[in-house]
């Protein structure tokens, strides 16, 4: 299943992405995304400590956790690219 994964970041997560806040720590949050997290799943989007496949009616969703927060995307095998969906603090995810 491993490969190289292109990503992809939909307009949404981008939205979502500047404006969820991150209680004053947004730049944090996008510097560890782009120097730890991107990298990780680009190698390998299905495993590791911070990963988790949904269930239920989002069987098709996998969610990546930074701390409070919660990454959402998809994986197109087929294309090969994750789709970050969305990003939601933990309390709104569930």
């Amino acid at each position: 299943m491993s490969g190289r994964y292109r990503i992809f970041e939909t307009s949404q997560f981008l939205e979502k992405l500047e404006h969820q806040g991150f209680k004053g720590r947004k730049e944090k949050i996008k510097l560890k995304l782009a120097e730890y997290v991107y990298p990780q799943l680009k190698e390998e989007p299905h495993y590791g400590l911070n990963i988790k496949k949904l269930h239920g009616k989002y069987n098709e969703v996998w969610r990546y956790r930074i701390g409070d927060w919660r990454f959402f995307y998809s994986i197109d095998e087929k294309e090969k690219i994750l789709s970050m969906l969305t990003v939601k603090e933990r309390g709104e995810s569930y």
